[in-house]
């Protein structure tokens, strides 16, 4: 695919290639990973100033966005990439592999570090969001402090880099300038909020310290506040690839093998047509139904990648659709165990509807069929997720436009879909696009999976 830049990603691929550190602070959606990538290709075959990358990420990030988005771009073809993932052995084999950029998940960033030592190798640093780095007394901030002498290049990538207050950018912009800009930060920034006669337990923002603090690393990072001046489009689609891990990703296999070699292709009618590409989705999803009906999960890795996505939305909320009543049940006991701090509901009728455009719901979890035409949910946020994906055309697009419409107080809508590689996801993705005919493009994707896989058992 051709890459045609909008401007302000001209801008920020500029300011990767011409800063030694620069934080990227733009919302989920806006394409900087392939600003990135776009900046790393001119530094190394272009400019030959940096050897080899280094992309810190959440682990569902890591796993499949970058190798996704380097392989989706024609100027990118020739980036190399490497997942530095799983056991200690298969990390190490990773970090032998000739590439040009290795991408490892934050939760292994010390082991990174007491691995290399002194002999640290990345040239170039790039913390996909750098919030996870926040805390400067965490074991990963102490790692890359102790090596951010030997980067010669550090890039930081996040849409919300203080959602819960001022307070969260010290640590992130030390690992840009080494405390040259923000200095003594509570001191000259805040006071003593919560106290005791002998702890503090925390602090607030001075008068005026906001725009103190933003003025003095304006040079250094492009903020939020960037979206006031560059020229952005109003509705922006943003692809999450999400890969099934080795257990799931086989028995996946196995599950459409067994599925589509009981069905000829020439005899498909409507109503199997329907059964079998709803099992796939509910694969995808990471349960199905049995026969009998019971609900049998299989992985939870778009759970995963659900809760690293809600973790760049930093508290924004988000209209949520799901495929089956297992999705929004799997869901609900997901955020029950890992986020309580969120206001979740299921949507069932006006109460729900007046509670999210008032702002008191976090997440609102919604059926697109229960939902799609004359609801007016655009006071309530300005992100959409689609959890489970539709078949149809018409339900995605009015599902979108229950955000995007006239009368939003927001000049951008975000619409975010989990797509599972190498699976069902990506053939309704494919229709989505399209604007296909429903039926037709259900009968041709699966008349094309099940010759697929008649050819692989042959």
């Amino acid at each position: 695919m051709q890459f045609t830049p909008h401007n302000y990603q001209s801008y920020c691929i500029q300011r990767v290639v011409d800063d030694p550190a620069v934080g990227l602070f733009l919302r989920p959606g806006l394409g900087k990973t392939v600003i990135t990538l776009s900046a790393i290709n001119i530094l190394k075959y272009f400019r030959w100033q940096v050897q080899k990358v280094l992309v810190v990420a959440p682990k569902k990030v890591a796993e499949a966005t970058w190798s996704k988005e380097a392989a989706k771009w024609d100027h990118l073809k020739h980036i190399r990439t490497a997942t530095v993932l799983g056991s200690s052995a298969k990390r190490i084999k990773a970090l032998n592999t000739p590439a040009d950029v290795y991408v490892i998940n934050r939760e292994n960033v010390e082991w990174l570090v007491d691995y290399y030592k002194q002999d640290w190798p990345f040239d170039m640093v790039v913390l996909d969001e750098s919030t996870s780095f926040k805390n400067s007394q965490s074991k990963r901030f102490k790692a890359m402090k102790r090596v951010r002498r030997f980067i010669k290049k550090m890039v930081l990538l996040t849409g919300t880099p203080s959602s819960k207050g001022l307070i969260d950018l010290w640590a992130q912009v030390y690992l840009l300038d080494g405390g040259a800009r923000l200095g003594d930060y509570r001191e000259h920034y805040f006071d003593p909020d919560q106290r005791s006669r002998t702890q503090i337990f925390s602090y607030k923002a001075k008068d005026g310290a906001e725009n103190a603090v933003l003025t003095a690393i304006s040079d250094i990072c492009i903020s939020m506040k960037a979206e006031d001046y560059l020229q952005l489009p109003d509705f922006i689609q943003h692809e999450i690839p999400v890969m099934l891990d080795a257990k799931a990703k086989k028995a996946y296999d196995q599950f459409e093998r067994d599925l589509l070699l009981e069905v000829d292709e020439d005899v498909i009618t409507a109503g199997t047509a329907g059964v079998l590409v709803g099992k796939l989705l509910q694969f995808c999803n990471g349960a199905v139904y049995s026969n009998e009906g019971h609900v049998v999960p299989v992985h939870d890795c778009k759970l995963e990648a659900f809760l690293e996505l809600l973790e760049q939305l930093n508290g924004e909320h988000c209209l949520t659709f799901y495929g089956y009543q297992h999705d929004r049940d799997r869901i609900l006991e997901c955020l029950q165990k890992h986020r309580k701090d969120l206001r979740v509901r299921v949507y069932k009728g006006v109460e729900d509807e007046e509670a999210w455009n008032a702002g008191e719901v976090d997440v609102l979890l919604v059926h697109p069929a229960s939902c799609a035409y004359g609801l007016n949910l655009q006071q309530g946020g300005r992100h959409v997720v689609w959890y489970g994906l539709n078949w149809s055309f018409e339900l995605n697009d009015q599902g979108n436009c229950r955000l995007y419409r006239q009368g939003s107080p927001y000049e951008k809508v975000f619409i975010h879909y989990l797509i599972v590689q190498g699976c069902e996801d990506e053939d309704v993705m494919a229709t989505i696009q399209d604007r296909a005919d429903t039926h037709e493009a259900v009968m041709r994707a699966l008349k094309a999976r099940i010759r697929k896989v008649k050819e692989e058992t042959a």
